[in-house]
């Protein structure tokens, strides 16, 4: 049934498209502007619930940030002009915190302190060991984290105790398990340990006998992910979509070894978590690319309201100690994410910040509308359109057909300051989810397992029939961007279906599937296999790899190309870059290489977005709407 209400929503949606006109002018914004926009992230109370501590990069790079609870101005606390700068927590007792960074987006993850007077120090100080904040222990003495520093490969567990910021190890991952959770009695230690994509195991590590317990064996594929102890240590929650399409919520009880059902939906539950207290429990759903918020009262069973909110997703729930406050991020196409705070005594939320470039009026950004159409199959692929206001009615607008990164991940509802930047030049965006995309039951995820630049190309491919169905698109005039596995896609797109798309735009992109797969980074160890499974083993499938990597065939590429690489980038070497630029450059077809010395995999810098969102517009400009770079249709400029 879900389907085929799905299926008339994304046939209304067209008809609606073609037929109705929203043209208004606008006004264009430069990327200087839109990068004016800050991005903040995570949330912690101090320990008198007076201040948060988040993360912003309103300086042009990440750094650590307070705002009181009562509202005012924001106070920067650390300032890196460089490597971008994390915040983890504050202490339980006063006002220092912990921060984490790397060297250059190199992933190598190192926990520090940030003291009351300003000065930092490195809690995890081994050059080329990864380091991973777990939480506080209950007693707030300690902190526990994992680390790579005795074995690369695979993330050990420790307790650091918070006077002599001595590290104890305390459980040693020789199995490749992913940590989740230490129970309050500090009896227990919960793992998950994935096999595949859609199947993982669930253990348990007793601490006092030292024996490790698989908590519900099972032959068939499964996903089991522990989330966390209850507060007597009496039970475990966890997510399962055992005999079903989609994760729900269970509990596991440590005595019996009985479970019973939590909370279920019609979509993925994301996460489920209880408050320090266990008075509410959070639960995030994955809502057909949004996501769905409930907090339930646990005493009364009755669903917290939080009303007079602008329409947009609340994501990010995070309650205080006393239970007595929450904070929340609240976003929207057309805004970015701001941080607010809720009283529950009061049932009154206040906005503490305000993340969107004051130079930027909203009106002239553009809501996404979540849409379908049928890929070459019949299956239906979910999609996310964004339609730039300035489109005259009879005018037909260039467009871009956006894929996002995993294998496996899904582009969602929210403000995505790159769309908006191209929307707002005249670029319609179809964000498609192709089969394999996480979000839509584990069903569709599985579809394109070792099927990758075929099926799942074949349904971007596909997503040209929509744009142009639309009336508003030119079909002569439409490109395909993305990044990380979404580059990967370009190029194939170029590779493989050399005539589809007219320009591609690689943002760090796989070009070499063999050498990726050889060269993933060490802590990767305990997803390698998964990761082999689905994409394939470079020893054992060394023909299938190349077949289905782009730079063995770069000779089939005909349509302009621009390749942005991190230098630092630890997942796609710049090499593999090198290598496709310089082979697609042998076929004298045009081809733009974009370095960031000081980046890994992705962006962390604004200046290095004003840098790379401008070429790919200038690029756009010119090998897709024509030469000359002019709009494709009337807009008033700045």
């Amino acid at each position: 049934m879900r389907k085929a209400i799905g299926l008339m929503f994304g046939v209304l949606v067209l008809f609606v498209g073609c037929q109705k006109s929203d043209y208004k002018e606008v006004q264009q914004y430069t990327i200087e502007q839109f990068m004016n926009t800050t991005t903040i992230f995570g949330s912690a109370f101090s320990a008198d619930e007076q201040n948060i501590l988040f993360s912003s990069n309103q300086s042009g790079v990440f750094n650590a940030y307070t705002v009181p609870v009562a509202g005012g101005e924001v106070t920067q606390l650390t300032h890196s002009d460089g490597d971008a700068v994390f915040a983890i927590s504050f202490f339980p007792n006063d006002g220092r915190i912990l921060f984490r960074g790397d060297k250059g987006g190199n992933e190598i993850w190192h926990i520090y302190l940030r003291n009351e007077d300003g000065s930092i120090s490195d809690l995890t100080p081994d050059e080329n060991a990864r380091a991973v904040f777990y939480g506080w222990n209950r007693d707030k003495k300690s902190f526990y984290f994992g680390s790579n520093k005795l074995n690369p490969k695979f993330m050990d567990v420790y307790e650091m105790n918070v006077e002599t910021f001595d590290a104890e190890l305390i459980y040693q991952n020789q199995q490749g398990l992913n940590f989740s959770d230490i129970s309050n009695d500090r009896n227990y230690i919960a793992f998950s340990k994935t096999i595949t994509t859609n199947n993982s195991e669930m253990y348990l590590y007793d601490t006092r006998s030292r024996e490790l317990k698989n908590l519900i064996p099972h032959d068939e594929d499964i996903s089991l992910n522990p989330l966390g102890f209850s507060n007597d240590s009496g039970s475990l929650l966890f997510l399962t979509d055992e005999n079903d399409e989609f994760q729900y919520l269970m509990k596991f009880q440590l005595e019996s070894g009985e479970s019973e059902l939590v909370e279920k939906a019609d979509w993925d539950i994301m996460y489920g978590a209880l408050s320090y207290n266990e008075k509410f429990r959070v639960v995030g759903i994955n809502n057909d690319a949004r996501t769905e918020i409930k907090i339930v009262n646990t005493e009364t069973g009755y669903p917290v309201r939080i009303d007079n909110l602008p329409d947009g997703d609340l994501t990010s729930v995070n309650i205080s100690e006393s239970e007595k406050l929450m904070t929340f991020y609240l976003s929207g196409s057309r805004f970015p994410r701001n941080l607010y705070v809720f009283d529950f005594e009061t049932g009154e939320s206040r906005k503490l910040t305000d993340s969107l470039n004051p130079e930027i009026k909203g009106d002239d950004l553009v809501d996404a509308t979540v849409i379908r159409y049928k890929s070459f199959d019949d299956l239906e692929i979910p999609a996310i359109l964004y339609k730039p206001h300035q489109i005259k009615p009879g005018e037909k607008a260039p467009a871009l057909v956006w894929v996002h990164g995993g294998p496996g991940g899904q582009s969602r509802i929210g403000y995505v300051d790159v769309i908006q930047y191209l929307v707002n030049h005249g670029y319609v965006v179809l964000a498609v989810n192709n089969r394999g995309s996480s979000g839509y039951g584990k069903a569709f995820f599985a579809l394109d397992d070792q099927k990758h630049g075929e099926d799942d190309l074949l349904d971007c491919v596909k997503a040209k029939d929509f744009l142009t169905a639309t009336g508003y698109v030119d079909e002569n005039k439409i490109g395909i961007i993305g990044g990380s596995y979404g580059g990967y896609m370009v190029l194939a797109a170029l590779t493989y279906q050399p005539q589809a798309f007219d320009v591609g735009v690689d943002i760090f992109g796989v070009a070499n599937w063999v050498r990726t797969l050889q060269s993933i980074p060490p802590w990767w160890e305990a997803f390698r296999l998964a990761l082999y499974k689905e994409m394939g083993n470079p020893e054992t499938d060394l023909e299938y790899l190349k077949r289905i990597s782009p730079l063995f065939h770069a000779e089939n590429i005909v349509k302009p190309l621009i390749v942005l690489q991190g230098a630092n980038d630890p997942r796609v070497l710049k090499v593999e870059s090198d290598e496709i630029v310089e082979a697609v450059r042998k076929n004298e077809v045009p081809v733009e290489y974009v370095v960031f010395d000081d980046e890994g995999h992705g962006f962390r810098k604004n200046e290095n977005k004003v840098r790379g969102y401008k070429a790919i517009l200038e690029f756009l400009n010119e090998h897709l709407k024509g030469q000359d770079g002019a709009p494709a249709m009337s807009s008033k400029s700045e």
